[in-house]
């Protein structure tokens, strides 16, 4: 595992490579540490039975990158447990969990500080930030955990900060193309805890939300979809696709609808090199990691499709991290999100008209630019 990771080393990391193992629990993990420059590795936890080190190396890689274009004073990092938490018992989990933070004291959070993955939570981020001793060792930890008696310091999840960030983005490279937001029709891939809120946020600036999927399939209607009805079947029922009235479309098909834009909010790789050229929108906003890959955004670029990189458009995750290791309350959390999206969206938007490149290799080499300017200031 270690020569996987440094046959991708660079100049920019990875700084650290740990691999850490408890036989008595039977915890097996690796953290990554990409680069520290602007401050500690920020990065969520990941439980999964096929965790590899190259996997969390290249997801640590793209926060150093989020981290340094939303101008948070945060690296990049990310850490996996080699576990299927649907083999193990709850207090098995939490068992491994403890022991993942003990292995991790070392380092956290002085140089790393943790978050919620795939199959990790607010309960599981509170195991780990007790376990460590420190409030500031994660971050989406549950509401009722404070730094201090009477102080909150958990944001949770139900305020939506990574959808909220999502919509600022599209709003804003909306209204920089020439797209009239109002009126104008989406397809939301993904009704979990981005999608569902990317609809609900849409609606509230008027865009007309034709069709939603998860994982039984796609809902559609060319006349729009009501978010509280919706979100009620989908409740009721465990699928969009009982909606009515509505006609229910296989998963793929919503890449193909004739809508103004796409957004891929659960599912990584899904616009492809076999249904790109099915794309009719005009703009496809990324809220999910890595939905389509850079040849492919690519491909839609030079047709004339403008494409939102993930590492711009769902970092409001990560800046509502931020907001809590600072003790921001929500109403705070939802003002800094909306202020730097919107603000980091134009400035990207802006030096890619200008340099004639897509939003991704932008949004990069504004990273990369902060990141050196900051060494340089380190080293004098």
């Amino acid at each position: 595992m270690r020569f996987e990771i440094l046959k991708f080393a660079d100049e920019w990391g990875p700084e650290k490579v740990l691999h850490v193992y408890d036989p008595e629990v039977g915890m097996k993990g690796v953290l990554v540490i990409d680069n520290t420059t602007l401050g500690p590795g920020k990065g969520g936890i990941r439980m999964l039975p096929t965790v590899t080190a190259e996997e969390i190396f290249h997801l640590a890689r793209t926060m150093t990158w989020k981290c340094a274009l939303a101008e948070l004073p945060f690296g990049g990092a990310k850490s996996g447990i080699l576990a299927d938490p649907k083999k193990i018992s709850r207090e098995k989990k939490m068992e491994i969990i403890r022991a993942f933070s003990r292995a991790l004291k070392p380092v956290c959070p002085k140089l790393y500080v943790a978050a919620p993955d795939i199959n990790t939570g607010e309960e599981e981020m509170a195991v780990f930030a007790k376990e460590n001793g420190s409030m500031k060792a994660c971050t989406g930890k549950p509401f009722y955990m404070c730094v201090k008696p009477g102080v909150k310091c958990g944001i949770p999840h139900e305020y939506g900060s990574t959808a909220v960030g999502v919509v600022q983005a599209t709003f804003t490279a909306a209204n920089y193309a020439g797209l009239d937001i109002e009126g104008a029709t989406a397809a939301v891939e993904g009704f979990g805890n981005v999608g569902s809120y990317a609809v609900e946020y849409l609606t509230q600036i008027d865009v007309k939300v034709v069709a939603v999927s998860d994982s039984k399939g796609v809902i559609y209607n060319p006349k729009g979809l009501e978010y509280e009805r919706l979100s009620k079947i989908k409740k009721e029922t465990r699928s969009v696709v009982n909606y009515t009235p509505g006609k229910v479309l296989g998963n793929e098909e919503i890449f193909a609808l004739p809508v103004d834009i796409v957004i891929p909010a659960a599912l990584p790789n899904v616009i492809t090199e076999d249904n790109v050229k099915n794309v009719k929108a005009k703009m496809v906003v990324e809220a999910a990691n890595i939905p389509v890959r850079p040849e492919i955004e690519e491909v839609l670029r030079k047709r004339g499709v403008l494409v939102v990189p993930d590492i711009l458009a769902n970092a409001g995750g990560v800046i509502s991290s931020y907001a809590e290791y600072r003790g921001y309350n929500p109403k705070q959390m939802l003002k800094l999100v909306q202020r730097k999206i919107r603000r980091n969206t134009l400035t990207v938007l802006e030096y890619a008209e200008e340099k004639n490149i897509g939003l991704r290799d932008a949004a990069v080499n504004i990273a990369k630019e902060r990141i050196r300017k900051a060494h340089q200031v380190k080293r004098k």
